[in-house]
């Protein structure tokens, strides 16, 4: 029996030192000083035939080791494509498959694709080495509305359409809405949003005796390893992949991009270290954006206002090329949240996603929730107000009820508990809902609007289910623990390190975090999905308790005593009738002194047996001048139901993030392209960032109901924040703008938009 002597703990952030000083590993800081720098080049149309692509000149450059075009990559052996998801379609068939080169052959298809790299001895030489290259493109027509038809992108794609795929009880639904006392509509639009992680994507490789390595700013190695091995034709035990501090992921570096294997494979045919860094406009052009996709939103409700059905039809914009991920993935969510939350008994969602001339869409930044749990929410409060019930009211009707857990959906997901109503009931309070309409009154008085908003959201943690954990006793004292999963900036080392030193005992400032190394760390699955903290905990107890297992003959032997009577309490092995308490440092070094070097590691893999559902409520309060459309953000309440705490500082910090980048998104953040498919807002003179000054502050409070899906009782956190914020704000502003007669309001809410938005209701 492994106890423990400590839980939630909360600390300051071990690896926020070297990160403030200056002092981070990054993967642009730790290239090889020999490393040839790489410059692609990109294409500056969104749609064109490439006729003639002519690299002499630029070979011929000062500096200029080689240039690589996708013929040459073919030549060497290199696969040049890249593998992605394919859907099946409602009726059965497949959806479409074009292959997405590493390096353009043919044809562009977005503004920014690459089309050649440059590899020089100085990023300077590669740069003017790159516009040296003389190209001849014939221009096609862009098709850049979300709509199916138009200009052709893909001919493997007749009418642009990549997939037309549903999921539901159609036939149930149909009656449901048949039967409805009333039903509510509702359009949603949901915009494109730049990931801008604070440090753009890069990668260095190298070759050394037979083997490649990788070192990429990601969020996991393995499956990168993989990949690599595949396009380059290596067996995978000579591939190595890397990931150092990475500064910020938000599934964006979740995915693969052409340049790392392209990178790769100069660095192998070259036999020198080649290195790659992205500038801003360069990632703004080429990371997988977010969102992008418009939902058409309707609820049927029986007299009591009590959910029948619901179906939900999107168009979603994948941009030039399919995803590595599963597109419909948002439509799924939408059955995931809505009947997490609410108890309907019935539900169909259709999908369609298009291919447009713009870089691929399939992160989220904050994950793929926002998008159904924005749609729905949204839809929650105006079908309010349609019939006549108060929003919050409307969403208690609803719940799913305690006493009904473990609650099983329509569309086969099993929720284990929650408690919905505790959690609104909660926020309610911290929010200070009572004290609205006198606050509302004090801005009436001085010409403004204000609005109150409300978001319920469930979340599913996605993802692998099985993760590992390894803990080494090393010489000097110190202590490894070898874990699968990736931070991007989360806290990873501090959660960890206090949460083994909790279970164990052992000191934590002994204790070092290594990740994100696949030649040190057999498997792993990342970070995405809020899996990080739930799978990798729940690992490392289970390697705790193999490692005490383990110890336990040898020590009973050392002490003198019936191995049955040993047992581990509070950090030290104890049994009645001996001196000897020793802990696992000491355990280790008497192990090591008797040559049992078996005894110095220890492994264990877990498999959660099911997900856990964060849940919980965000109350927004905006208020806006109506003579310029300003939107401010004055008050902020969460409450969530995050389970049991690992550390509840790094988990509020989670939620400060999320809230963040929701309002981010709500107020200010929009990807414009024009009609030629360029994009307009390719810098940060162009594209709005939040900043310190339209976020409000954030209370920030926990109803937790432990799940029961795994040992530890927790549910993930860190996408949390964003799942409830852009909902909340957007239902914050419709409600300050309904009294002026606005019935429907889309972020993001600029003060140009929200002022149009009176002016065409006046």
């Amino acid at each position: 029996m492994v106890s423990k002597f400590g839980k939630s703990q909360t600390g300051a952030r071990f690896e926020d030192l070297r990160f403030l000083t200056g002092q981070g590993r990054y993967v642009d800081d730790i290239a090889p000083a020999s490393a040839l720098h790489a410059v692609f080049l990109r294409s500056p149309v969104a749609h064109a035939e490439i006729r003639a692509l002519d690299v002499g000149a630029a070979a011929a450059a000062p500096g200029v080791v080689a240039v690589l075009t996708a013929a040459d990559l073919a030549a060497a052996g290199v696969d040049l494509s890249m593998r992605a998801t394919v859907v099946t379609n409602r009726d059965g068939s497949k959806g479409a498959a074009p292959a997405r080169p590493v390096l353009a052959r043919d044809r562009v298809r977005f503004v920014g694709e690459a089309m050649a790299v440059v590899i020089a001895e100085t990023p300077l030489a590669a740069k003017d080495a790159a516009e040296e290259i003389e190209f001849d493109l014939h221009d096609l027509d862009p098709h850049l509305a979300l709509t199916v038809g138009g200009p052709q992108i893909h001919p493997e794609a007749p009418l642009n359409l990549a997939y037309d795929w549903a999921m539901g009880d159609e036939a149930a639904v149909h009656e449901a809405f048949r039967a409805a006392a009333r039903t509510v509509r509702l359009e949603v639009s949901d915009h494109r949003v730049i990931v801008n992680s604070m440090e753009p994507r890069g990668a260095w490789a190298e070759w050394s005796d037979g083997r490649l390595h990788l070192c990429v700013n990601g969020q996991g190695v393995w499956g990168q390893k993989a990949k690599l091995a595949r396009m380059l034709g290596l067996p995978e035990d000579a591939v190595r992949v890397t990931n150092p501090d990475v500064g910020g992921g938000f599934g964006m570096k979740a995915m693969s991009y052409p340049e790392y294997y392209v990178i790769a494979h100069a660095a192998r045919a070259l036999g020198r270290p080649v290195r790659w860094m992205s500038d801003r406009t360069e990632a703004m052009l080429t990371d997988n954006a977010g969102r992008d996709l418009v939902s058409m939103v309707e609820m049927a409700f029986d007299a009591g206002h009590r959910i029948t059905g619901y179906r939900v039809e999107t168009l979603s914009n994948l941009g030039a090329y399919n995803s590595e991920f599963a597109q419909p993935i948002q439509s799924e969510l939408f059955s995931k949240v809505l009947t997490g939350v609410y108890d309907i008994p019935a539900a169909y969602l259709a999908v369609k996603g298009v291919y447009t001339n713009t870089t691929q869409v399939d992160a989220y930044r904050g994950a793929g929730r926002p998008e159904a749990i924005y749609a729905l929410e949204r839809m929650m409060d105006v079908a309010a107000r349609e019939l006549g019930v108060d929003p919050w009211d409307l969403r208690r009707r609803n719940f799913i009820a305690p006493a009904a857990f473990p609650y099983r959906t329509p569309t086969g997901e099993t929720y284990d508990v929650g408690d919905f109503a505790r959690v609104l009931a909660r926020v309610e309070a911290v929010a200070d809902r009572a004290g609205f309409a006198a606050r509302k009154a004090e801005s009436a008085a001085r010409g403004r609007l204000r609005g109150l908003g409300l978001c319920c959201y469930i979340e599913a943690i996605l993802g692998d289910p099985t993760e590992g954990a390894e803990i080494e006793f090393c010489e000097d004292g110190t202590v490894n623990l070898y874990v699968g999963t990736q931070s991007n900036g989360q806290g990873h080392e501090t959660v960890y390190a206090r949460f083994l030193a909790e279970r164990t005992g052992l000191p934590v400032a002994a204790i070092r975090v290594i990740q994100g190394d696949s030649d040190r760390i057999a498997s792993g699955g990342g970070t995405g999905g809020s899996r990080s903290v739930t799978t990798q905990a729940s690992a490392t107890l289970a390697a705790v308790e193999v490692m005490v297992a383990a110890f336990t003959p040898f020590l009973a032997a050392e002490m003198g005593v019936d191995p049955g009577a040993l047992g581990f309490d509070e950090g030290r092995f104890r049994a009645p009738g001996s001196n000897l308490t020793p802990g696992l440092i000491e355990a280790a070094a008497m192990a090591r002194a008797a040559g049992r070097t078996d005894l110095l590691r220890h492994r264990a893999d877990y498999t959660l047996p099911g997900r856990s559902y964060p849940n919980g409520a965000h109350v927004a309060e905006v208020e806006i001048d109506p003579e310029t459309g300003e939107t401010r953000v004055l008050r902020y309440a969460v409450t969530d139901d995050f389970g049991n705490l690992v550390n509840p500082r790094l988990a509020e910090g989670q939620v400060h993030g999320g809230v963040a980048q929701g309002l981010g998104q709500a107020i200010c953040e929009r990807v414009v392209h024009d009609d030629y498919g360029q994009l307009l807002t390719a810098s940060f003179m162009d594209y709005a960032m939040p900043r310190a000054a339209d976020m409000p502050f954030v209370t920030f409070t926990t109803e937790p109901v432990p799940s029961t899906t795994n040992r530890l009782g927790m549910k993930g956190c860190g996408e949390a924040g964003t799942v409830g914020s852009m909902a909340a704000v957007g239902n914050a502003v419709l409600d300050a703008l309904w009294e002026k007669g606005v019935r429907r309001a889309d972020m993001p809410f600029t003060p140009e938009r929200v002022w149009r938005l009176l002016q065409s209701a006046a």
